[in-house]
């Protein structure tokens, strides 16, 4: 039985993923518990924090990035080609990864569906819930989303799932039949010039507009390419280090800019783009023990952020259904928020400690087991965001 060789984690990947899921967490705290009328404006601005947490969707779109940069980055390391890409072997991998958590999660919101916690049931008049949780499975929940609304507390925040496993559906496919890397960049390149077009048509429409399958490719697809441009490229650090500068003062200005709606057509495309460029600057390693403890918190949350997406959120509908909004003053808010983060941050540990990853590893041998090889659990093997919204 042959093994591959694990990859050495890359600390700054991790660092990105943690401030994307961080992101997200305020980003929907924040719906639920208005973040800006909170104490935090007595240290922070009001325009800052609304800032913050009002444009909690950009985190999802660097999952993106990171997410089509890994993936892409591990192909190539595991069949040294992209045309060479094992269908069978692809899909079982993602299939490892995904499902359990995925499985668990919904198993979880349908429990208290069947108990009728109010937050956990479908919107009247919306859709059932057994369909709503076959969309989440079968990845068209965003589709779902747009003919009917917002429905579900908890289930609607699976939406990135459905654009970045559809996304997948077609990767070793594209790499199968276009075979030619140029032929294959250029398929990933319609989605870049498509996306922007896609979002300014359904502007007027804000599921369509930020969650639907082609206003989201672009940033996977630009996560894709960057993969190629890393293996292409060797950077000094000087010319690393600029281009840190140059990407995180693209993305803080894209960022603070204005609201997500407001810059539709290209604000997530700026998004991604400055993600790229980090994520092709990291890959020129500098020692990660100069990184500072709170950097080391950050990027060790970017590790359990797949599970931080899937499970943030039942964490978050328990409190609201214990809590609302109304009774929580200024301080309290500032508080609950801890709390949640503490209680979020737990569970995604234990989760992927002793469910995710032992069942990830347990799944790919049995699924393996025909083609004669696995591919270790790595600490970069790809991850849904917002690795995975």
């Amino acid at each position: 039985m042959k093994f591959y060789q694990p990859i050495t984690r890359n600390k700054e990947i991790d660092l990105m993923r943690g401030i994307a899921i961080l992101l997200v967490l305020f980003h929907h705290f924040s719906l639920s518990y208005s973040l800006s009328t909170s104490a935090l404006n007595k240290i922070f601005s009001f325009n800052f924090i609304k800032a913050v947490v009002s444009n909690g969707n950009y985190g999802v779109t660097m999952f993106f990035a990171v997410s089509g940069f890994l993936i892409t980055s591990t192909t190539i390391q595991r069949y040294k080609m992209l045309e060479r890409v094992n269908l069978a072997e692809f899909y079982i991998y993602r299939i490892a990864r995904i499902m359990p958590c995925l499985i668990l999660a919904i198993t979880l919101i349908s429990i208290f569906n069947y108990f009728q916690i109010p937050i956990f049931t479908n919107r009247e008049n919306s859709t059932s819930f057994f369909l709503s949780i076959f969309s989440v499975l079968t990845f068209w929940h965003n589709v779902l989303m747009a003919k009917v609304g917002w429905f579900n507390y908890c289930l609607n925040t699976f939406w990135s799932l459905s654009v970045e496993e559809v996304f997948y559906l077609t990767f070793p496919i594209a790499c199968l039949l276009l075979k030619k890397i140029r032929f294959i960049v250029l398929f990933w390149l319609t989605f870049i010039i498509i996306a922007p077009l896609y979002r300014k048509y359904y502007s007027q429409d804000e599921i369509s507009s930020l969650y639907g399958y082609l206003s989201c490719f672009d940033a996977i697809a630009m996560g894709c390419c960057a993969a190629i441009i890393s293996q292409k490229v060797k950077l000094s650090r000087k010319m690393k280090i600029l281009l840190q500068v140059l990407a995180s003062v693209l993305f803080i200005s894209t960022f603070f800019y204005s609201g997500i709606l407001a810059n539709i057509t290209f604000g997530f495309m700026l998004i991604g783009l400055s993600t790229c460029i980090l994520l092709i600057a990291s890959q020129t390693q500098i020692n990660s023990n100069s990184m500072h403890v709170s950097l080391k918190t950050i990027g060790w949350l970017g590790k359990l952020s797949y599970e931080l997406y899937l499970f943030h959120i039942i964490i978050l509908a328990l409190m609201k259904t214990i809590c609302q909004p109304q009774f929580l003053n200024e301080y309290t808010k500032v508080l609950w928020l801890i709390l949640f983060l503490l209680l979020s941050v737990l569970s995604a540990g234990i989760i992927e400690r002793l469910y995710s990853q032992p069942l990830n590893t347990k799944l790919r041998k049995l699924l393996s087991y025909k083609h004669q090889k696995i591919v270790p659990l790595t600490s970069n093997a790809p991850l849904s965001s917002e690795s995975r919204l």
